[in-house]
């Protein structure tokens, strides 16, 4: 099948999902105020939610695979998430509680979180051999760790409600109510689409590799600045909206190589339109499982995640021997 028509039917399928998906499990009530009150301002704003930070994770998580010539890479790789989920967690156990411009106080904090780690990784990897992706994938990989050290302890001295409260918002959740978070992160996304978008011939010179890069005219250290920075402003925010969605930006760009090509220029637009429904149907899953109780979404991704990964591994290996 052609990439055109490969990417008109992810297309008709992702719309059928939007579609279809918050009348999904929706609770019927002789009153139809109730009923349309819960499918304007709940089942339809966590939709799109879903949409867009599953867009904006998996077309991140494709960046990241063809920066580091990583088929392993994530959207996490570099510690933006972890520095990220260290804001929210201090930010829960000294029990702080403030508002600005009608963004939450742990919004703000896993945001100026993920600002930080960002701030660390580009600092302490220009350090050392310039901007190499090797460098980058190193310094982001320890951070993650270190921070990731610092969430336990910080854990381990709360109280067991603010602990809690951290490991609910480490596992990820989309639950919303009406559209405001929807407008605080758009904006992050959509400059981040744009941008990865017409950088898409770039993307696949630096996948042929730097030498070849360069020799094709383009600046690849302009390029990777550019992105580097892009991506880790959407992953920041989505993470400090949504918590840390993990899996998604590894899993979704694979299996659209697999259905579309490895040409950017396909597989970045049926990244993001892939990605969006992807997410919206693990969140479905998450709803219905247990209903009328539901499952925090990160935990479907994960399990998920998990067997994809050691396939991915399985794969590599097979293909080196």
């Amino acid at each position: 099948m052609k990439a055109s028509s490969t990417l008109i039917l992810i297309a008709v399928v992702t719309v059928v999902i939007l579609l279809v998906s918050p009348y999904i499990g929706l609770i019927h009530s002789t009153n139809i105020e109730i009923q349309q009150h819960i499918l304007s301002q709940i089942r339809l704003p966590r939709v799109l939610f879903a949409f867009i930070a599953g867009s904006g994770l998996a077309l991140c998580g494709m960046v990241f695979q063809a920066m580091f010539h990583n088929p392993l890479a994530t959207p996490f790789t570099l510690g933006v998430a972890s520095g990220a989920s260290l804001g929210a967690a201090l930010y829960v156990y000294f029990g702080l509680s403030l508002t600005l411009l009608g963004i939450d106080g742990t919004s703000l904090a896993a945001f100026l979180g993920a600002l930080i780690a960002i701030t660390f990784v580009y600092n302490i990897s220009r350090l050392r051999s310039g901007f190499s992706p090797e460098t980058l994938l190193l310094t982001g990989v320890a951070l993650s760790f270190f921070f990731s050290s610092l969430i336990l302890f910080t854990q381990y001295l709360s109280n067991v409600t603010d602990s809690f409260r951290i490991l609910r918002w480490l596992m990820g959740s989309l639950t919303i109510v009406g559209y405001s978070d929807i407008l605080q992160l758009l904006p992050f996304v959509t400059v981040c689409v744009a941008i990865i978008l017409w950088l898409s011939r770039e993307l696949n010179l630096l996948m042929a590799g730097d030498d070849i890069a360069l020799s094709r005219g383009v600046s690849v250290q302009k390029i990777r600045y550019i992105l580097f920075f892009v991506t880790s402003f959407c992953i920041g925010a989505i993470v400090a909206l949504c918590g840390p969605i993990g899996f998604i930006g590894m899993m979704v760009p694979h299996i659209c190589r697999l259905l579309i090509g490895s040409d950017h220029r396909w597989l970045a637009p049926a990244t993001l339109l892939f990605g969006g429904g992807f997410l919206i149907v693990c969140d479905t899953l998450a709803r219905l499982i247990i209903a009328p109780a539901e499952i925090p979404v990160g935990v479907i991704t994960t399990l998920l995640g998990g067997p994809f990964f050691l396939w991915l591994l399985i794969k590599s290996r097979t293909r080196a021997t």
